[in-house]
């Protein structure tokens, strides 16, 4: 049985109006940090919420997208717990050969879409000029490969990377890569449905003149726009790659 924490360490409210970096940032500080250590029980949720000053539904869902990536362990009954930091990479890893099922990518896609849409304001907020560049390189590397009729699929893993890297949260960073890595293949079959990489690239524009504006809730809008759509179209490919039973 794991070592139960009584409290979060020194947590600091948030604006009850955003999910959202910030929470997120902050539960996942105290697993980098070592305050919340492996083995041991988180608090309960409605300690959390009022420690954190945000709503029920929003540390759920930061709590979701934690369990996804290998930080957390929910066990029904008996509370939520840190995981060993080995299970940071297994769990993804598992997901990548027992192959993605349409609950499992249901909950990689919503888990990238809460890390990504929050990463998208933060590059907005943070990214230095270079790192603006770096994601303008990616758009015009992605609009490139439209013109010729090639994959953008490259382009596409390096503009949300430059995204990631513009937002100067490693850890964060490094959760877009294992989910973007589980869904690679998936990605590449939805690159191949006619018409999708013009649109694809559209959105890509928009998110990044967004974040090159300095406008961090409309990159956050536009990157939330485009992982929904994403939700969607995979979600097809799935289901028409599905073995009949």
């Amino acid at each position: 049985m794991g070592r139960i924490l009584n409290k979060a360490a020194h947590a600091t409210p948030v604006e009850r109006t955003k999910l959202t970096a910030s929470v997120f940032e902050q539960l996942l500080s105290y697993v980098v940090s070592g305050s919340w250590k492996a083995g041991e029980r988180i608090p309960p949720e409605r300690e959390l919420c009022q420690q954190l000053g945000i709503a029920r539904t929003s540390l759920r869902e930061s709590l979701k997208a934690m369990e996804l990536v290998g930080m957390l362990d929910s066990r029904v009954g008996d509370g939520t717990f840190v995981c060993p930091r080995t299970e940071f990479l297994s769990r993804p890893l598992l997901w990548a050969f027992t192959g993605t099922d349409h609950e499992e990518l249901q909950e990689i896609m919503e888990a990238r879409t809460i890390i990504e849409e929050n990463l998208a304001a933060l590059a907005a907020k943070r990214g230095s000029s270079e790192d603006i560049q770096n994601i303008g390189r990616a758009v015009q590397l992605m609009r490139d490969s439209v013109a010729r009729g090639d994959s953008i699929l490259e382009a596409d893993m390096a503009f949300h990377m430059a995204v990631s890297t513009a937002a100067k949260n490693s850890v964060m960073r490094n959760a877009v890569q294992l989910l973007r890595n589980l869904l690679r293949q998936w990605i590449q079959y939805k690159l191949l449905i006619p018409d999708i990489p013009q649109t694809v690239l559209k959105r890509h524009v928009t998110i990044y003149r967004a974040i090159a504006a300095r406008k961090p809730n409309a990159a956050r809008n536009a990157m939330r726009l485009h992982l929904e759509e994403t939700t969607k179209l995979l979600t097809r490919v799935v289901e028409r790659r599905r073995p009949a039973s």
